[in-house]
């Protein structure tokens, strides 16, 4: 077979395709983007599917393009992003941008976050392309740089630039849900309708300063400790918010029993805390979406090793439930650490409140026909996505990426870590979804 002919059937090998992105090395920073993205332009110009390029800087390019429907439908617009965090310092069974295929998985970096999804959203624009379909509305395909570190070169930018791209979108397919989780017994798939807040917090704590050799004690390093021991040994309070407790109950009501029954006491804000300590690794998926918190990552002290620093700070990972504020961050702090640490708002990337749920019901049941023993279920995301940006222009984004997981893959231990991989056969299951979901729009 032709290099050309191959190419124009890659759509039907969303495996292929994956491995071939993941073959870009495209580590943000610096992200270096342009690669990766003019080799997906270059599968869609040769399908005859007419595509732009926007970019705030020449290596980082973002792609748009538009299959015209038949106006039955508002457009639906598909993104993801293309660039990838960094795999220094880990340590990889296979090399993480080689994109290996090896007992039943595709390895690499990206293949979960996010280019396995590309691969879908690209595999079914195109066979939407190839095969004629008559849409019900104009497909949107937008193909992003910059995710990892803000948005900024990518979802950002088009936003703020170049919004009439996407007018009159109201639903968007995005990362990250429709994934398998498996909990009672029962296989779920999770479909995102809202995320977290990201909310930046900075801590500063003062002390007595001096010369490394007379040690200080109590001082500014002591201080911090404690700070930072308090955060560990308390939970900012328990908030059920719309999103949480559609989730919660459609999880418990697919249960049933005495399981659906002890799940579903976690919308009791007075019986949440105690379930959760019950639910052993489960806890760990269910208990951002209960609570905003906090995640010490990065410390400010002495430039030199013979110095003992009179002010210490600590960068912490803030994520705010959706509908919360930055002063409902600092207040659950203040709360716990009292008055003698400086608290400020670093930076603060708010969301919408509440989730528009026209298009979950088109989304469930094409999962409910791929899989009838499966439930799909709302899903509030503990991180962040390229939603927040889009929301801005009235879009509700539904993190719709399914993959059919073995029980015992872990993925969130994989995501942003070594190993990263995702079942070759679940790329096929999530193309075929997507392409349904093009074909239903509403």
């Amino acid at each position: 077979m032709s290099t050309s002919n191959n190419m124009a059937s890659i759509h039907q090998r969303p495996a292929e395709l994956l491995q071939k992105l993941i073959q870009f090395n495209t580590t943000n920073p610096p992200g270096n983007e342009i690669e990766c993205i003019a080799y997906i332009n270059g599968l869609l110009k040769s399908a005859g599917i007419e595509t732009k390029i926007f970019s705030l800087d020449p290596n980082r390019l973002n792609l748009v393009a538009r299959i015209p429907g038949e106006g039955r439908a508002a457009p639906l617009l598909l993104y993801g992003h293309v660039d990838v965090v960094t795999t220094a310092n880990q340590q990889w069974t296979h090399p993480p941008f080689e994109g290996k295929l090896a007992d039943g998985f595709i390895w690499g970096r990206g293949a979960l976050d996010m280019k396995g999804g590309v691969a879908m959203m690209v595999a079914a624009f195109l066979r939407a392309k190839v095969e004629n379909q008559k849409l019900p509305g104009d497909v949107i395909l937008a193909i992003v740089s910059d995710e990892e570190v803000g948005g900024d070169y990518g979802a950002k930018f088009l936003v703020e630039k170049y919004a009439e791209q996407f007018k009159g979108v109201r639903y968007a397919i995005g990362e990250f849900g429709g994934f398998t989780l498996t909990v009672g017994g029962k296989r779920f798939y999770p479909i995102q309708v809202a995320e977290k807040q990201i909310c930046a917090m900075r801590a500063t704590v003062h002390g007595q300063g001096g010369h490394g050799s007379m040690p200080v004690r109590g001082g500014a390093m002591a201080r911090l400790a404690q700070f930072l021991q308090q955060l560990d040994s308390h939970q900012l309070p328990i908030h059920v918010t719309p999103a949480a407790r559609l989730m919660f109950n459609a999880m418990s009501s697919a249960l049933g029993g005495l399981n659906g029954l002890f799940l579903g006491q976690l919308t009791n804000p007075a019986l949440a805390e105690n379930i959760l300590n019950t639910l052993g690794e489960s806890s760990r998926v269910f208990r951002p979406l209960l609570h905003n918190t906090l995640s010490p990552t990065i410390l400010h002290g002495s430039e030199k090793i013979n110095v003992i620093p009179s002010r210490v700070s600590v960068d912490l990972d803030g994520r705010l439930l959706p509908g919360f504020k930055p002063d409902d961050m600092l207040n659950e702090m203040r709360a716990i650490v009292g008055a003698n640490v400086e608290l400020e708002v670093a930076h603060f990337d708010p969301g919408p409140a509440d989730p528009d749920m026209g298009l979950f019901d088109t989304l469930a049941g094409i999962l409910r026909e791929a899989d009838p023993s499966g439930t799909p279920v709302p899903l509030l995301l503990s991180g962040v996505t390229d939603g927040r940006f889009f929301s801005k222009l009235g879009i509700q984004t539904y993190g719709f990426l399914p993959m059919q997981l073995p029980d015992d893959f872990n993925f969130t231990s994989v995501i942003h870590a070594a190993d990263e991989r995702i079942p070759a056969a679940s790329l096929d299951f999530g193309t075929n979804a997507i392409y349904q979901a093009l074909q239903r729009n509403k």
